[in-house]
């Protein structure tokens, strides 16, 4: 499959890198096509611009400043989600790309002001995350990351996709044991994509 990464956190040497690594890896040695994106690596402008608003509705052309990602993602025939939680939320850069990329035309139409999905080029979708509190805490909170996945990003993509939701709860007091049994099931999750 051809599998779109997007990877979303700026410190080279921390454990979300490692999980990276360790996906873009196990996808590669299975077989699939990888379109690694690091937003930082890349540089990625997260700020929806004034014009970019004014013109949301508008189908957009290829010298959009979002065009080549907007091409990534609709090459893609799977997406996987490789991020830490911040402040019970996708990290800025990654938001950004859901409001700079997920456009009218790109991620869905509009049919008499409703809303019609439209990323069915997208068959499997998984996510890879990290959260410094508990499960619970996050669940007190609606864990927003978790939903989104598991409801907005699946409503959008291709009817009864495959979407899971790999989490490490509790980074603050992790241990080296718990990271590798972490690291563990994320490989073996992708040597089964």
């Amino acid at each position: 499959m051809n599998i779109l990464v997007l990877y979303a956190h700026p410190v080279e040497t921390s454990f979300n890198a490692g999980l990276h690594r360790t996906i873009v890896e196990r996808l590669t040695a299975a077989g699939h096509a990888i379109d690694d994106c690091d937003l930082y690596a890349e540089n990625f402008d997260p700020r929806l611009t004034r014009a970019e608003r004014l013109g949301y509705h508008d189908m957009r052309g290829a010298d959009d400043a979002a065009a080549p990602y907007v091409e990534r993602l609709l090459r893609a025939e799977a997406l996987v989600l490789s991020f830490p939680v911040w402040n019970y939320g996708y990290p800025a850069i990654l938001k950004g790309f859901f409001d700079r990329v997920f456009l009218p035309g790109v991620s869905f139409r509009l049919v008499d002001g409703k809303v019609q999905p439209t990323l069915h080029n997208i068959s499997k979708l998984a996510a890879v995350t990290t959260y410094g509190g508990s499960r619970f805490r996050a669940m007190l909170m609606g864990d927003p990351p978790r939903k989104l996945v598991n409801r907005m990003l699946r409503a959008t993509i291709k009817p009864g996709a495959s979407v899971s939701y790999l989490a490490h709860y509790s980074m603050n007091l992790s241990t080296d044991g718990t990271r590798k049994t972490f690291k563990a099931k994320v490989a073996a999750r992708m040597d089964a994509f």
